[in-house]
């Protein structure tokens, strides 16, 4: 069988050596494909676009010849002042050619070009998964896994057995006493040694038995196959049902008045990437999006993202109207539910108990999994300066000390956006390994 790919290079270049570059640059790469996040509007984040990478990691190996050692002559063009032996006086500093350029020292030019969008996604959704999807079921639409079931006489070429074939024609030609070539060789020697001395009756007669052996082994071997048609065998595969692990998330976000609008775009944009990872990476993850005041309404991707509803604040309201929508459209038995909550943690201090009764006695126990992000104003706090906690965070803060699967985290600043997703979303070997390290 011959495989012929006739699709194109993209944009008339190689694609084996842009591949190769991509492998051999990839960690440069994903770090300038997360640093472009914060420059990019909401609705642009998972188109292609141009970045820019250090041309210090984009050299590849090659061989010359060492400055030191060996024999080597030279000729060099428009000498009229010096001999072979001459010493050449250092030229005074700066009287040296080439463009001035202020400052010393020496500095390249960043190295720019353009990912396309299925290659700027996979960079930037290498390393993330959705920890501890575990509940799994046959629904109406079932994802089909080939399985193996034994071998069959007739399949694709690609399918094919050597090794249950090759057994096959053993057992048949050792049940049809196939001679082998090696007892026809004998025979031949022992004619070709027999001929020249034959000269009684009995060694012509015995030369005669042994030539018509010889024509009767020849025939038979050439009538018993080595491999026949009937010897092949297939793998066989066959479609299997398999279970789906059905997810949803919960994303609640607070709208209120309390939140600026630098604290809505850095809750919009975390949404955004979580909304471009769960679709990306997973076929069966819905996304309710939640947003609340001090009333919450379940509303569509364009409302969440572009409403400009605001009032008062009550995080309960979030977390009833989940709790509502879980009830009627996501039984906690077949689907792995996550949480995802965004806001400033200005709540009223009256609603803190009762957020935290629902979280640890309703919440808490059906999801696999609970991230809150708190967005702040742009100014971070001072490194060492004594960061007031929010009364939400610090009703929060008790939840999580007893609560393995509840994550909290802190966003300032755009670039902080990505970090905060990765850490929050990566994969459980990748945490692992981190910690070991």
């Amino acid at each position: 069988m011959h495989v012929i790919d006739r699709r194109l290079n993209p944009g008339g270049r190689s694609l084996v050596n842009r591949q190769r570059f991509l492998r051999r640059a990839r960690a440069s790469v994903q770090q300038a494909v997360r640093e472009s996040l914060r420059d990019r509007s909401i609705k642009d984040i998972d188109k292609e676009g141009q970045i820019a990478i250090p041309r210090g990691g984009i050299g590849e190996p090659t061989l010359r010849r060492a400055g030191r050692g060996g024999d080597r002559e030279r000729v060099l063009p428009g000498n009229r002042e010096y001999l072979a032996g001459d010493r050449i006086r250092r030229p005074p500093a700066g009287s040296g050619g080439g463009g001035s350029q202020a400052g010393e020292g020496e500095a390249e030019d960043s190295f720019r070009f353009v990912l396309s969008r299925e290659e700027f996604l996979e960079l930037f959704l290498d390393d993330l998964e959705l920890p501890d999807l575990a509940k799994r079921k046959l629904t109406g639409v079932q994802a089909a896994a080939l399985h193996r079931v034994g071998f069959t006489t007739a399949g694709s070429p690609a399918n094919l057995s050597l090794s249950r074939t090759m057994q096959k024609a053993l057992s048949r030609r050792l049940a049809l006493r196939r001679p082998s070539r090696a007892e026809l060789e004998r025979m031949e020697a022992e004619i070709a040694a027999l001929e020249p001395v034959a000269r009684s009756d009995g060694e012509r007669r015995r030369l005669a038995d042994l030539v018509e052996q010889r024509a009767r082994l020849g025939r038979r071997l050439a009538r018993i196959a080595y491999i026949d048609p009937v010897d092949l065998r297939y793998r066989h595969f066959t479609p299997v049902p398999r279970p789906i692990a059905q997810a949803v998330m919960f994303c609640l976000m607070d709208v209120s008045g309390s939140m600026t609008e630098h604290m809505k775009d850095l809750a919009k944009r975390f949404f955004a990437l979580l909304h471009l990872f769960l679709t990306r990476c997973y076929e069966q993850v819905e996304v309710v999006f939640i947003h609340h005041t001090d009333r919450a309404a379940e509303v569509d991707e364009n409302t969440f993202f572009h409403s400009t509803v605001s009032g008062g604040t009550l995080v309960s309201s979030a977390h009833e109207e989940m709790l509502k929508v879980v009830a009627a459209r996501y039984s906690p038995e077949d689907w792995n539910i996550y949480v995802a909550q965004a806001s400033d943690g200005d709540n009223l201090v009256r609603d803190n108990p009762e957020v935290v009764g629902l979280l640890t006695r309703a919440i808490l126990p059906i999801s696999q999994y609970y991230a809150y992000i708190e967005v702040g104003a742009e100014e971070a706090p001072i490194p060492g300066a004594a960061d007031t906690a929010s009364d939400l965070w610090a009703a929060y803060e008790e939840v999580a000390r007893g609560c393995g699967h509840f994550a909290m985290r802190k966003v300032h600043h755009r670039r902080e956006i990505y970090p905060v997703l990765h850490e929050l979303f990566r994969k459980r070997g990748a945490v692992e390994a981190a910690a070991a390290g």
